[in-house]
């Protein structure tokens, strides 16, 4: 065996092998993808946020140089569409959504009409061109006012703007409010994100000369991409192909399906040439999906030691103009089945109602739902502290679920299940990491100097990583929960995995491999991983919910298991001894106890394709594939503490540290998953700090349409973020693993929410609004001065 092989790979924090071609600048974008003869695209969005489509007059723009075809809502109707959601709520009423507008416009960016030039430049000016008369109509764009009586109606069939209405319940929260010592009652706010990517999407569609058609975008979730543009555009499906290439970023926002995605291949069909859109950064901040966006008003029954005895939620998610792919999912079943968090409160009633507003559509982003549900339990444990004057820690170890309860079903939950957890342990690591106590004793002498330091705490956990098939299919999710994995051996040992999971950065490559390598005992180097193209990777549902390790590395490690199986059977026969006395170690199958000379996997593998010594009856080759269907999904956790320091004279709020403990079973490569923490903790900060889609309430126009108006945050806002895990093996996969990807988004707003009201409680702030921008924080430091607070 190679001396350079050091195994086990799992749990090695590996670099990335993906890296090194981008950072060379040798990634390959759609952008840079060309082909002969192509077309562009361009796009004429709505200035309206609601309004009826009067006379459009394409004349001049079909004159226009360059122009090959000028098409509008009224010239496609009935020959691609509708849009259709994937993940319908039992009960829901679904709007119908057409690819462009025909005759009303529901928000502010909706395709209009588009035009195809012979440059992008062409298409852009002849788009200009296109004249349309509108008859505005009143616009809605906050969902507390979507619902109230008389507001407007987007569609006819979804009466008072309510798609559906999801409730659940548990124990008897009536009673455990009369039994309470207090009520304590408190409304939140959401507020609606912009998935920024670093890359916008675009798609390239090229019909090839055997009459197929070839797709390239930035998706998420390929082989789902290639059913959708099949059945709505109406081609057969085993003649589209979807290729993605590298991508630059996803977070949720590359795995729906757009117009311009299905627009693209329709029209190189028809014209028989490829076509290509390219997203502009304010085109994306108006087209592609929005996240988050929910009110939340919250009942917590508490006794006057700390313990909750029952929680009541009421939840208002804003899902815009149509139903994207999994809209009505996010703020029901992803949200409100989550609301009690970490904590043992058995009386549980929560009711989510589903809102049509004249924006841009809602769905997932980094989390979708399980950061709302998070924060709905955080920010309710975090007010009983501030409410009895309690230290926020012991509220939390108070009412935590025990490490003896797992398997736990919360508020006695038919639907949620929390595999596996120790809250108590992290909370132990973190307050170690953090200097709890330490920084309790800095945090009060540094206040009495007039400094207003504050520490924020914040635990959590979820269930990600969807499946399985069946439990999926009985909430509406029109999609499997399994995933797929080919682990194909050539004649000279070396093995290619064929992945349905989709990297959008995360670093399969490295990870996917890292778990092969273990069972194939095999160097890294000699492994391949190929993702996003549906020629080439038989099945898969991609990338999203945190389960790429769970389901997708799960696939792989069965079928590499796989693998071995059926070599150890072909190195028997090739020493005529039993497989059952083969053993597979250092690479080399060997008979123990015996003077038989040890071969080398290369050696069986070659003999696999040779085929003259193989058992009776078995077909050659070395190649498994496997569709893993999980047992239930994993709950990662952890507990996350920030300390921060807020300028009492211009509201600006300084990170000094940030400690993350997150427990998600076992460890692929700490280095990619302290990266995974990293990324969505600083997305958890932008949205607590930064970030946030404002719509005028009158017009219901974007006022955040570009990064001039919307702040993402920079390096300089960004502490140096301390990561370390706790393991508690899922017991749901066969590696144990729990997804990561969303938890630092989970856990990071209300931390911060958290550390910002403790620094501010000198002043009786008990409650601020995401995002805690400085004017909103110098506001409300403003208004306690006064004697004005709320």
């Amino acid at each position: 065996m190679n001396k350079a092989v050091q195994l086990p790979y799992v749990g090695q924090g590996l670099r990335r092998r993906e890296d090194f071609k981008l950072i060379a600048g040798k990634g390959r974008y759609v952008d840079d993808i060309t082909s002969t003869g192509t077309l562009h695209m361009a796009v004429l969005r709505s200035p309206h946020a609601h309004a009826i489509i009067g006379r459009i007059d394409v004349s001049a723009a079909e004159a226009s140089p360059g122009v090959a075809i000028v098409l509008t809502g009224a010239d496609l109707s009935g020959k691609i569409g509708p849009i259709e959601p994937n993940w319908i709520m039992p009960g829901t009423k679904v709007p119908l959504r057409p690819v462009v507008a025909v005759d009303r416009v529901r928000f502010v960016g909706e395709c209009v009409a588009l035009v195809v030039a012979d440059s992008l430049a062409r298409a852009y000016d002849a788009v200009g061109l296109i004249e349309v008369e509108y008859d505005a109509l009143p616009a809605i764009v906050r969902e507390e006012d979507a619902v109230l009586d008389g507001a407007p109606q987007l569609h006819e069939n979804v009466p008072n703007n309510i798609a559906t209405v999801y409730k659940i319940s548990g124990g008897d929260y009536g009673k455990a409010a009369t039994e309470a010592d207090q009520i304590i009652e408190l409304r939140l706010e959401n507020n609606r994100l912009i998935p920024t990517c670093m890359e916008t999407r675009t798609v390239l569609a090229v019909p090839e000369a055997d009459g197929t058609m070839t797709v390239y975008m930035p998706s998420q979730v390929p082989h789902m991409h290639r059913r959708w543009i099949a059945e709505t555009v109406g081609m057969p499906e085993h003649r589209l192909r979807i290729v993605a290439p590298d991508i630059g970023g996803g977070f949720g926002a590359k795995m729906h399906l757009y117009p311009e995605e299905l627009l693209c291949p329709y029209l190189a069909r028809e014209l028989g040439v490829p076509v290509k859109w390219w997203e502009s950064r304010s085109e994306s901040h108006q087209s592609t999906s929005h996240g988050r966006a929910h009110t939340e008003h919250l009942e917590i029954a508490i006794r006057n030691d700390g313990r909750i005895l029952g929680l009541k939620v009421e939840t208002l998610g804003n899902v815009g103009a149509y139903l994207s792919n999994m809209a009505t999912g996010g703020p029901t079943a992803n949200t409100v089945n989550y609301g009690t968090g970490t904590y043992r409160i058995e009386n549980y009633e929560a009711v989510s109602r589903v809102v049509l507003t004249n924006t841009v559509p809602v769905d997932a982003y980094r989390g979708y739902g399980r950061p709302e549900g998070g924060y709905i339990a955080e920010r309710a444990v975090d007010a009983v502290a501030r409410r009895l004057g309690l230290d926020q820690v012991e509220v939390r170890r108070r009412n935590f679920i025990r490490k003896e309860d797992f398997p736990y079903r919360p508020y006695s939950s038919h639907a949620v299940m929390y595999d596996s957890g120790n809250y108590q342990g992290c909370m132990d690591k973190a307050m170690a990491a953090f200097a709890y106590d330490e920084r309790i004793t800095e945090r009060d002498v540094l206040r009495k100097e007039g400094r207003l330091r504050g520490i924020g705490v914040a635990a959590y956990t979820h269930m990600c990583g969807m499946a399985p098939s069946r439990r999926l299919a009985s909430i509406g999710f029109d999609r499997g929960g399994w995933e797929s994995a080919r682990v194909s051996i050539d004649s000279s040992g070396r093995a290619t995995i064929f992945s349905g999971s989709m990297s959008q950065g995360h670093g399969h490559v490295t990870s996917l491999s890292q778990i092969a390598a273990d069972i194939l005992q095999m160097p890294i180097e000699n492994i391949d991983v190929i993702q996003g193209d549906t020629r080439q990777v038989q099945a898969g549902h991609g990338t999203f919910n945190s389960r790429s390790m769970a389901v997708g590395g799960s696939s792989v490690h069965v079928s590499s298991a796989r693998v071995v199986r059926k070599a150890k059977k072909i190195a028997a026969a090739m020493m005529e001894v039993d497989d059952a006395d083969v053993a597979f170690t250092a690479g080399e199958f060997s008979v123990p106890g015996t003077d038989l000379q040890p071969i080398s996997f290369a050696k069986v593998a070659r003999m696999a394709y040779v085929g003259s010594a193989l058992p009776a009856g078995m077909e050659p080759g070395l190649d498994e594939t496997v569709f893993y269907d999980p047992t239930g999904m994993g709950s990662p956790s952890g507990v996350h503490m920030a300390y921060v320091e807020v300028d009492p004279e211009t509201g600006i709020v300084e990170i000094i540290d940030y400690v993350a403990v997150d427990d998600v079973g076992t460890v692929i490569n700490p280095l990619l998953a302290s990266g995974q923490i990293h990324g969505g903790v600083v997305q958890g900060i932008a949205q607590a700090l930064f970030e946030e889609v404002i719509y005028d309430s009158d017009s219901g126009q974007l006022l955040t349409g570009s990064l001039l108006d919307y702040a993402v945050p920079r390096a300089e806002h960004v502490p140096g973020i301390r990561s370390s895990f706790q393991s508690t093996p899922s017991p749901t996969n066969p590696i144990g693993v729990k997804g990561i990807g969303e938890n630092g988004s989970i856990a990071a707003p209300p931390c911060m929410v958290h550390a910002v009201l403790d620094a501010l409680s000198s002043f009786g702030i008990l409650h601020l609004d995401m995002p805690m921008t400085p004017p909103r924080i110098w506001s409300a430091i403003r208004a306690a001065r006064m004697g004005t607070a709320s």
